[in-house]
This record gives C-alpha cells, sequence and structure tokens, in this order.
C-alpha cells in the first residue's frame, strides 16, 4: 500500500494525540515552515518521534519525507527512539570537550553497558550526546533529567546517574 493511502489527516488509530496533533498543524495552517513547531508537539505529545509518525507529520504538511526526517536528525532535542524514564545529556561542545566531556561519556557508557544514543535494556535510563549546550562556563556540562550541572567528573556523573536511578532526584 502506498504511504499516502496509508497516512490521513485523521489517523485510523482513533489515537486522541493524533487529533491534538491536527490541532496543532491547522492552528498554523498546515504551513510547511510551521515544521518545527509541530515536531515539538508531537515530541511532546508520544515522547519520541517514531517514523510513521514522521511520515504523518510529512503528509500532513505536504512536505518531503527526507525533509521532515532530516530537521528530527538535527536538532538533539528530538528523539527518533523512545527515551528511558531518566536522561542523561553530555555536552560534546568544544569548551566541554577539551574539559574532558569525551571521558565522562565513556566512563558513563562502561558503567550502563550502553554507548551514546542507548537506553538501559530495563528502560531506566538513556544516555545522550548534545553538540552544545550553551554552558560553555561550567564545562563540562552534563543535563540529568532536565538539569544542567556543571564541573562534572567521572566519579560525579556516576554518583549522579544512581541519584536519578535510585532515589528519583
Amino acid at each position: 500500500m502506498p504511504i499516502a493511502q496509508k497516512i490521513s489527516t485523521v489517523h485510523p488509530s482513533g489515537d486522541k494525540r493524533f487529533r491534538m496533533l491536527a490541532a496543532t498543524m491547522k492552528r498554523y495552517q498546515y504551513a510547511p515552515d510551521a515544521l518545527i513547531e509541530v515536531l515539538h508537539q508531537a515530541q511532546e505529545l508520544f515522547g519520541y518521534l517514531e517514523e510513521d509518525l514522521l511520515l504523518y507529520i510529512a503528509h500532513s504538511l505536504k512536505l518531503p519525507p527526507s525533509q521532515v526526517y532530516g530537521v528530527a536528525t538535527f536538532y538533539h532535542f528530538f528523539s527518533l527512539k523512545q527515551k528511558g524514564a531518566h536522561t542523561c545529556v553530555v555536552c560534546m561542545g568544544t569548551a566541554c570537550y577539551v574539559k574532558g566531556a569525551a571521558n565522562l561519556l565513556a566512563t558513563l557508557e562502561q558503567q550502563h553497558q550502553i554507548k551514546a544514543g542507548e537506553t538501559t535494556s530495563d528502560g531506566q535510563l538513556s544516555l545522550v550526546t548534545a553538540r552544545c549546550l550553551g554552558a560553555c562556563g561550567i564545562a563540562p556540562a552534563v543535563v540529568f533529567d532536565g538539569n544542567v550541572e556543571g564541573h562534572q567528573t567521572s566519579e560525579s556523573v556516576i554518583r549522579r546517574v544512581e541519584e536519578c536511578l535510585y532515589h528519583g532526584s
């Protein structure tokens, strides 16, 4: 079945999130230049941007799927995979990299047996990298569940991730 027949403005699943997303697209008059706003809303509603959702957005905004995918993969905010209950983002910008971000990342990968961009098998932790968080003055910076923390060391990131995982903070 061709993709155009598979996807319609009203999603066949009946999932209310698609109706909410359609309302967002309608508010922007299905304008192709509203793509980033629509992707943000989709991410908020669904938690991540799976392939079918990207195709639905491309069809609705009359954009090529490659353009929607390109935007979704360019910005680190967007995720194409379901994230874990907790997220750890290691900044790999120049200042952070120079001050040891690569070592922090390697420590976390080894400690939790995952690579950057992956989630632990129990779904508890997603490890992500960012091109730059804009927190150069406190390099190396790491974001733990949305909280930016600077001047990190291998010991502090392990301790902080364990706090997130086992104490929910």
